[in-house]
């Protein structure tokens, strides 16, 4: 039995409505600052969480605009074509998502670094080939970067599947396909499928502002701030010396 999807039509006027109707609540975002700024964390440690919990509202606040819009992702587990999109990120997100896999089990730890090692060792040239698109001044470059297949260092080719789920950086989190998944097959940017990116403004609003305050009271980070919230680069180039380590 074939699986039934809603049409491109339908999910336009869902988005319509959502465009219309919806209203984002920064309070949430806020809230997570608030608490934060007040614990008995220490600074690495709020950044860290600071990262971390703004990351997971982002999806709450995609779940509960999928839930207005009455949709839901027809992405599925080994379905990895977006695994080979540009992914660009602040120094400061790059730094976040490294400290905290720093925490997690040696031996995980080590599973991913020696995976980082073989992926550069394979894709080498074909990383060097890619990053170095301007991707400031060419409006092509997107379409550039993807014709290439490169696929990105989380991505376990072999099961399609990322090994670093719980820290992929916004660009992972808000794209999303609500119509047939068949579409991600036949092109490389299927006009079907859509992104939260906006969300980003909120994410980063909140964690400028927990950087602020923690700079300003004279507290020693892992994030130089503000440099490395302005300091954008792709993920791989961020994963190259983590991978050695």
């Amino acid at each position: 039995m074939t699986q039934a999807y809603i049409s491109y039509g339908t999910l336009l006027q869902r988005i319509e409505l959502l465009n219309t109707q919806y209203e984002i609540n920064e309070e949430y975002f806020a809230t997570i600052v608030d608490q934060l700024l007040a614990s008995d964390l220490s600074a690495n440690e709020v950044v860290m969480e600071g990262f971390r919990q703004m990351l997971e509202q982002v999806n709450r606040e995609m779940a509960k605009m999928e839930s207005f819009m009455d949709v839901k992702p027809t992405c599925f587990m080994g379905c990895a074509y977006c695994c080979y999109f540009p992914i660009i990120i602040t120094e400061m997100e790059a730094k976040s998502m490294m400290s905290i896999m720093s925490t997690w089990p040696e031996q995980r730890q080590q599973r991913v670094k020696s995976h980082l090692q073989q992926y550069f060792k394979t894709y080498a040239k074909e990383v060097e080939k890619v990053t170095s698109i301007d991707r400031e001044n060419d409006p092509d470059f997107k379409q550039k970067y993807i014709a290439h297949q490169v696929p990105c260092p989380f991505l376990d080719t072999h099961t399609n599947q990322c090994i670093a789920y719980e820290v992929r950086p916004i660009p992972c989190r808000t794209y999303v396909n609500y119509v047939d998944p068949q579409v991600c097959a036949h092109t490389h940017m299927p006009k079907e499928t859509i992104s939260y990116e906006f969300l980003y403004e909120f994410y980063m609003g909140g964690l400028n502002e927990i950087l602020q305050e923690l700079y300003e009271g004279g507290e020693e980070m892992y994030v130089d701030y503000p440099s490395d919230v302005w300091n954008y680069n792709y993920l791989a180039n961020w994963l190259k010396d983590w991978g050695k380590a």
